[in-house]
């Protein structure tokens, strides 16, 4: 991408990152509770090293009581493997956080792929697939690394601070002055590190894009003696890129200074003073087990923070505002309404599906697929589209069910215009099934229930019966089988998909080919079945007997659309009698005195 004016507009400041992140931990308060749990045990040894330490010196071995003062020690070394063990539990509890925050991101980010082809019609681009391969595992990894050093330094801290107190306040104080200095250092120089690494970003992904660019085009600027001017504009990005690079380079000084001033400054204070600090009756044990919790607590807890939000933190930043820019909320994921909430059967006052003067054309230039196209189905009819390959079929099956926007006109479904509703509510009014099933890593149960939460498994086993899926059920071993998505064939996927569509709520069923990868024996099943379902059905056909199942047809050949039954558009459409010709064997003759064909549906 390059540095638009847009780039830094309000939608780029971190109170968007800022309220994103808040959001992500208010919805996984009890995962964080385990976690802050997990890391009270494991920050144990933090809260009594120093006091154990001071006690094993003062009572034991100046005391000349070693064992005493081993005794101490052993107590230091159970605190220890304590804290050991709980960091297998922070870890857990760090994935319960971080994995779901990483799938929503995931899901945010192919909608808003998904939305910007359908509506531009250009086809998802290289640069969503990036963001989705690399940024959105760039921001799970630093979201990852974030929580666990802000967690381990408020655990250290606390606790080392705690454990001061209690061997001496004076102590306590000498040492948390210089490191709420170091603190406000660096949280001083925080949003001038954001605005460099957002520049560093910007200049590299600007200069990847010129460069790429260059060799792309490097016959043409060849051919038009430009080699200069084109190697001019990549130096210019070069520079820039170079020189976000020092500003960002020359910030880690402001990072060693935090670390010098809040790690190493309570290390030197504590060294000077010790001799001032025992006049007035600090013991020698507590000024040792005071350099204890600085050196191996405070310390390297605040040399993991300055780092890791200096670092991490700042791609944290940077990157989820690319994502949260380029992907709005509104495009995550829907999930699918429940089963009382979605309309069941169309209302007996609208029509099915009413598609009014449907104009569109695949970009301002292109030829248009569709020209002033309307059509209106009952409640409870089937229709079936048939035509060659790129005559629209399936392009009107994403006009109908809403994933793309048509250059005029209008599609209703029971009376609600699609394109005024929302993703969920508009799940609830259609079901489309693609002719490239979608399948997910889980239970067969998970897949099938995945458009109606609520079916229990008498009616999971209903479907499967009669969309002819229970072979394969039983093949993979019942309901709660794991499916493996790589695992199926492109059958099977379009079988796990019709099941999954089929008990769905939407009043609207619109199969894409979606048998397409199946038997003709199975296919009649499956689309014998969705005529019996309750409510509408289109089938895109992949097979001309489809067409004869329906109550309607059809046909979109690149001419005027021809709709009636399959006796009428036999008699209308050569298009058709070449389609029902070919599959009975041969070519079909026009009944004598019959057009061709007539005028639009």
């Amino acid at each position: 991408m390059t540095g638009s004016p847009t780039e830094d507009g309000p939608d780029q400041r971190p109170a968007g990152v800022l309220a994103e992140t808040g959001r992500t931990l208010r919805a996984r308060r009890r995962e964080l509770g385990r976690l802050a749990g997990w890391s009270t045990a494991e920050a144990l040894p933090a809260l009594l090293s120093g006091y154990l330490v001071a006690r094993a010196v003062d009572q034991g071995f100046l005391a000349n009581r070693f064992g005493t003062g081993l005794a101490w020690l052993g107590a230091l070394a159970l605190a220890v493997l304590v804290g050991a063990a709980a960091t297998g539990g922070v870890y857990r509890a760090l994935g319960a956080v971080v994995e779901p925050f990483r799938d929503e991101l995931a899901d945010r980010v192919v909608r808003g792929a998904l939305r910007a082809a359908t509506t531009s019609g250009t086809g998802p681009g290289s640069a969503a697939v990036a963001r989705l391969t690399q940024q959105v595992e760039v921001v799970r990894d630093s979201f990852g690394g974030l929580l666990m050093v802000v967690r381990g330094f408020l655990f250290a801290a606390v606790s080392a601070l705690l454990g001061l107190v209690a061997l001496a306040p004076l102590v306590a104080a000498l040492v948390a002055a210089p490191l709420l200095a170091g603190l406000a250092v660096f949280v001083a120089g925080l949003p001038a590190m954001v605005v460099h690494q957002r520049r560093y970003v910007r200049t590299g992904e600007a200069l990847g894009e010129a460069a790429g660019t260059a060799l792309a085009g490097h016959r043409d600027v060849l051919a038009c003696g430009a080699q200069d001017r084109v190697v001019a504009g990549v130096a210019t990005r070069i520079a820039a890129q170079a020189d976000a690079e020092r500003t960002v380079a020359r910030m880690t000084a402001l990072r060693s200074l935090s670390i010098g001033l809040g790690g190493w400054t309570p290390l030197a204070v504590l060294v000077l003073a010790a001799p001032w600090l025992v006049a007035r009756g600090v013991t020698a044990g507590a000024v040792l087990g005071a350099l204890v919790y600085v050196s191996t607590g405070l310390q390297p807890a605040l040399r993991a923070l300055v780092q890791g939000v200096g670092g991490g933190g700042l791609r944290y930043v940077v990157t989820l505002e690319r994502i949260l820019r380029t992907s709005p909320p509104d495009a995550r994921v829907p999930r699918p309404a429940p089963a009382d909430a979605g309309p069941r059967a169309a209302s007996a006052s609208h029509p099915a599906l009413r598609v009014r003067r449907l104009t569109f054309r695949y970009g301002p230039r292109a030829r248009p697929v569709l020209t002033d196209f309307s059509l209106t189905l009952a409640p409870g009819e089937h229709l079936a589209v048939v035509g060659p390959s790129g005559a629209g079929k399936s392009t009107l099956a994403a006009l109908v069910s809403g994933l793309v926007r048509p250059e005029s006109g209008a599609v209703e479904i029971s009376g609600t215009p699609v394109g005024a509703v929302t993703a969920g509510r508009l799940a609830g009014l259609r079901v489309l099934v693609p002719q490239e099933a979608y399948v997910f890593s889980g239970t067969l149960a998970a897949n099938l229930r995945y458009l109606r939460p609520d079916a229990d498994d008498a009616a999971l086993m209903a479907a499967l019966e009669a969309l002819g899926g229970r072979t394969l059920a039983d093949r993979l071993g019942g309901l709660s089988a794991t499916v493996v998505p790589t695992a199926l064939s492109a059958g099977e996927r379009q079988m796990i998909a019709a099941v999954r569509a089929w008990l769905a709520p939407a009043p609207l069923a619109i199969l894409d080919e979606a048998t397409c990868h199946l038997d003709p024996a199975t296919e009649t099943v499956v689309e014998r079945a969705f005529a019996h379902r309750a409510g509408t059905l289109i089938v895109i056909a992949h097979r001309i007997t489809s067409a004869l199942r329906a109550d309607r047809v059809l046909v979109l050949d690149g001419g005027p659309p021809v709709l009636g039954d399959h006796r009428e558009v036999l008699a209308r459409s050569a298009t058709y009698r070449e389609l029902v010709g070919y599959w009975d064997g041969a070519p079909a003759s026009p009944p004598a005195g019959s057009p061709a064909r007539t005028g639009p549906a």
